[in-house]
């Protein structure tokens, strides 16, 4: 039998609708010259936010560098699916680091190639929140501060959903985990806790801070390639949704995610140097009980009692979002105080 090329077109997607795009408008996916630096054989959870969002982001980090690229993955999630041991589904230089020390271990890549003057090689860290907003992030800090030459990227699934759905720092308030149970007058994980990596990571004035979803691949893409063109340090920012811990619909993932951003509860937006610089608009305005109440993880908040006064409070801070970025046409983002 003669050789014949592989094709990726699938059926039932958008892979084939893609190459009738220019090509400059297509997703890193439609090319059959793609990495697929994370290919198959991992054991996500069907439905994986966090697993459509790595193989996006790098991807686009291996087109942006030609395939010069190397990654440093703390442990969690995305690490534990694509490397059981003795396999690994990637498909460029890549090392696992411990939970804590991602930005450290990527920083010392860079460092590596730095004296060895191989300037056409570029490093990234990734992590999930409980490695980049939690565990890691002292050492992403000290990333930040000496502005080395790495993106960091966290993929956000709002909780240590490998070890059992336990809180992070990153999960939303009255969110039921593990170790925030639907109890008490004040059900989940209390208000007031938590904080907000990209916000602290603009405080750095690094040269690049961006937030992005899986329900918009080609932004996704696109900030990629963008912090690949930059050099120091940079910070990237997914939602990824996660149907095992959120409770909801492997289907439904990218609407989810969809959803998140136009209520307001996650902006979308890049900064450079501690200025946003760009806001992505909400197109169509949808009020926080549309995302909260597909979730299981949120399912107290509607039964057996609904909790007006909860969601009104969820509500407040997605306005607040709205006011603070600017992410409507007829508001303006406020001053900084």
């Amino acid at each position: 039998m003669p050789f014949q090329p592989v094709k990726f077109e699938q059926v039932g997607t958008f892979a084939v609708g893609n190459r009738l795009l220019e090509p400059d408008e297509r997703t890193v996916q439609s090319d059959r010259r793609r990495s697929n630096t994370l290919t198959s054989g991992h054991r996500a959870c069907q439905g994986c936010g966090e697993a459509l969002g790595a193989r996006y982001v790098l991807d686009s980090a291996m087109r942006a560098t030609g395939g010069q690229l190397v990654a440093a993955n703390a442990t969690g999630c995305l690490e534990v699916f694509s490397t059981p041991y003795p396999e690994s589904s990637w498909q460029l230089p890549w090392i696992h680091s411990l939970f804590g020390n991602a930005p450290a271990v990527a920083t010392g890549v860079a460092a590596a190639l730095k004296a060895k003057g191989r300037t056409d090689v570029r490093v990234i860290g990734q992590g999930g929140d409980g490695g980049t907003v939690d565990i890691g992030f002292g050492a992403l800090s000290g990333m930040f501060e000496r502005n080395d030459d790495v993106l960091f990227v966290c993929y956000d699934n709002e909780g240590y959903m490998n070890t059992g759905v336990q809180r992070s720092g990153a999960t939303p308030p009255a969110a039921r985990t593990a170790t925030t149970q639907a109890v008490g007058d004040h059900p989940g994980n209390p208000f007031g806790q938590g904080k907000s990596a990209p916000l602290i990571a603009m405080a750095h004035e690094i040269p690049y801070v961006a937030t992005a979803t899986v329900a918009d691949l080609h932004d996704l893409e696109a900030k990629v390639e963008r912090a690949m063109e930059l050099r120091g340090a940079r910070y990237l920012h997914v939602l990824v949704s996660c149907p095992l811990g959120w409770g909801t619909a492997s289907r439904d993932s990218i609407h989810i995610a969809r959803l998140a951003r136009e209520t307001g509860l996650f902006p979308v937006f890049e900064a450079e140097h501690g200025d946003v610089v760009v806001v992505s608009k909400i197109r169509h305005r949808t009020p926080v009980e549309d995302y909260l109440r597909p979730q299981r993880r949120f399912a107290h908040l509607f039964a057996p009692t609904l909790r007006t006064d909860v969601i009104a409070d969820i509500q407040a801070r997605a306005d607040r979002n709205i006011a603070r970025f600017g992410l409507l046409d007829d508001v303006p983002p406020e001053e900084p105080s």
